[in-house]
Protein backbone atom coordinates (compact mmCIF):
# COMPACT_ATOMS: atom_id res chain seq x y z
CA UNK A 1 0.00 0.00 0.00
CA UNK A 2 0.60 3.82 0.00
CA UNK A 3 3.65 4.78 1.75
CA UNK A 4 1.67 8.04 2.26
CA UNK A 5 -1.53 6.30 3.16
CA UNK A 6 -2.16 2.68 4.11
CA UNK A 7 -5.10 2.21 2.66
CA UNK A 8 -4.31 3.89 -1.04
CA UNK A 9 -3.03 2.03 -3.42
CA UNK A 10 0.29 3.11 -5.32
CA UNK A 11 0.82 2.52 -8.78
CA UNK A 12 4.22 3.27 -10.05
CA UNK A 13 4.28 3.09 -14.61
CA UNK A 14 7.94 2.85 -15.95
CA UNK A 15 8.96 3.94 -19.62
CA UNK A 16 12.28 4.18 -20.76
CA UNK A 17 12.44 7.92 -21.23
CA UNK A 18 9.34 9.06 -18.41
CA UNK A 19 8.76 11.82 -20.55
CA UNK A 20 5.73 10.74 -22.22
CA UNK A 21 3.75 7.37 -22.01
CA UNK A 22 4.03 6.41 -18.60
CA UNK A 23 3.57 10.47 -17.51
CA UNK A 24 0.63 9.86 -19.74
CA UNK A 25 -0.41 6.44 -17.46
CA UNK A 26 -0.09 8.53 -14.39
CA UNK A 27 -1.81 11.33 -15.44
CA UNK A 28 -4.75 9.42 -16.76
CA UNK A 29 -4.88 7.55 -13.15
CA UNK A 30 -4.76 10.64 -11.16
CA UNK A 31 -7.42 12.03 -13.12
CA UNK A 32 -9.63 8.85 -13.02
CA UNK A 33 -8.98 7.72 -9.37
CA UNK A 34 -8.10 11.22 -7.74
CA UNK A 35 -7.49 10.76 -4.02
CA UNK A 36 -8.01 6.80 -4.25
CA UNK A 37 -4.79 5.89 -6.06
CA UNK A 38 -1.56 6.72 -5.60
CA UNK A 39 0.31 7.36 -9.25
CA UNK A 40 3.96 7.74 -9.89
CA UNK A 41 6.08 7.36 -12.41
CA UNK A 42 10.07 6.79 -13.39
CA UNK A 43 12.30 5.94 -16.43
CA UNK A 44 15.06 3.36 -16.96
CA UNK A 45 17.04 6.25 -18.63
CA UNK A 46 14.70 9.55 -17.96
CA UNK A 47 15.27 12.44 -20.59
CA UNK A 48 15.57 16.00 -19.98
CA UNK A 49 11.79 17.25 -20.45
CA UNK A 50 8.24 15.95 -20.85
CA UNK A 51 7.07 14.88 -24.50
CA UNK A 52 4.94 18.18 -25.03
CA UNK A 53 2.85 16.56 -27.38
CA UNK A 54 1.66 13.81 -24.62
CA UNK A 55 1.17 16.90 -22.18
CA UNK A 56 -1.13 17.99 -24.52
CA UNK A 57 -2.89 15.25 -25.30
CA UNK A 58 -4.33 14.14 -21.74
CA UNK A 59 -5.30 17.95 -21.25
CA UNK A 60 -7.27 17.55 -24.10
CA UNK A 61 -9.26 15.16 -21.68
CA UNK A 62 -8.73 17.03 -18.66
CA UNK A 63 -5.78 15.43 -17.34
CA UNK A 64 -2.72 16.91 -16.44
CA UNK A 65 1.11 16.46 -16.59
CA UNK A 66 1.47 19.91 -15.07
CA UNK A 67 4.41 20.02 -12.44
CA UNK A 68 5.89 16.64 -13.42
CA UNK A 69 9.20 15.83 -14.81
CA UNK A 70 11.24 12.61 -16.15
CA UNK A 71 12.80 11.04 -12.82
CA UNK A 72 15.20 7.80 -12.44
CA UNK A 73 13.94 4.87 -11.31
CA UNK A 74 15.17 3.79 -8.09
CA UNK A 75 14.50 0.69 -6.17
CA UNK A 76 12.65 2.69 -3.26
CA UNK A 77 10.11 3.66 -5.63
CA UNK A 78 9.88 -0.32 -6.86
CA UNK A 79 9.57 -1.24 -3.24
CA UNK A 80 7.19 1.10 -2.32
CA UNK A 81 4.92 0.72 -5.07
CA UNK A 82 1.87 -1.94 -4.83
CA UNK A 83 1.83 -2.63 -8.54
CA UNK A 84 4.18 -1.83 -11.04
CA UNK A 85 3.26 -1.21 -14.40
CA UNK A 86 5.89 -1.05 -17.63
CA UNK A 87 4.61 0.95 -20.52
CA UNK A 88 5.68 -0.58 -23.45
CA UNK A 89 8.17 -3.62 -24.13
CA UNK A 90 11.59 -1.25 -24.56
CA UNK A 91 11.88 -0.69 -20.72
CA UNK A 92 13.24 -3.52 -18.75
CA UNK A 93 13.13 -3.61 -14.99
CA UNK A 94 13.79 -6.09 -12.80
CA UNK A 95 12.21 -7.59 -9.10
CA UNK A 96 14.62 -6.01 -6.60
CA UNK A 97 15.10 -6.79 -2.82
CA UNK A 98 12.35 -6.44 -0.69
CA UNK A 99 9.98 -5.34 -3.81
CA UNK A 100 6.46 -6.94 -3.00
CA UNK A 101 4.57 -5.74 -6.29
CA UNK A 102 3.79 -7.51 -9.05
CA UNK A 103 5.32 -6.24 -12.80
CA UNK A 104 3.46 -6.05 -15.90
CA UNK A 105 3.92 -5.19 -18.82
CA UNK A 106 1.40 -3.27 -20.85
CA UNK A 107 2.41 -3.89 -24.48
CA UNK A 108 0.95 -0.43 -25.71
CA UNK A 109 -0.17 0.45 -29.24
CA UNK A 110 2.20 2.77 -31.18
CA UNK A 111 0.66 4.45 -34.51
CA UNK A 112 3.99 5.30 -35.99
CA UNK A 113 4.62 1.92 -36.59
CA UNK A 114 1.28 2.38 -39.19
CA UNK A 115 2.33 5.57 -40.52
CA UNK A 116 0.51 7.54 -38.07
CA UNK A 117 2.28 10.23 -36.15
CA UNK A 118 1.18 13.68 -34.77
CA UNK A 119 -1.84 14.75 -32.78
CA UNK A 120 -4.06 11.18 -33.95
CA UNK A 121 -0.84 9.27 -32.91
CA UNK A 122 -0.67 11.04 -29.17
CA UNK A 123 -4.67 10.25 -28.97
CA UNK A 124 -4.25 6.98 -30.29
CA UNK A 125 -1.64 5.74 -27.57
CA UNK A 126 -3.66 7.89 -25.11
CA UNK A 127 -6.42 6.09 -25.59
CA UNK A 128 -5.19 2.79 -25.59
CA UNK A 129 -3.38 3.86 -22.20
CA UNK A 130 -6.36 5.26 -20.38
CA UNK A 131 -8.55 2.04 -21.51
CA UNK A 132 -5.97 -0.26 -19.40
CA UNK A 133 -5.97 2.54 -16.39
CA UNK A 134 -9.54 2.14 -16.11
CA UNK A 135 -9.43 -1.70 -16.42
CA UNK A 136 -6.80 -1.05 -13.45
CA UNK A 137 -8.47 1.02 -11.65
CA UNK A 138 -11.52 -1.31 -11.49
CA UNK A 139 -9.22 -4.42 -10.67
CA UNK A 140 -7.87 -2.36 -7.55
CA UNK A 141 -11.40 -1.01 -6.79
CA UNK A 142 -12.98 -4.85 -6.36
CA UNK A 143 -9.48 -6.04 -4.68
CA UNK A 144 -9.60 -2.95 -2.17
CA UNK A 145 -13.61 -4.11 -1.48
Amino acid sequence: MSTQNPTTPHVLFVCVKNGGKSQMAAALMRHAAGDAVEAASAGTKPGGALNQASAASVAEIRASMEGEQPRQLTDDMLRAADRVVIIGTEAQVEPVEGQTAPIEVWDTDEPSERGIEGAERMRLVRDDIDTRVHALLTELNQASN
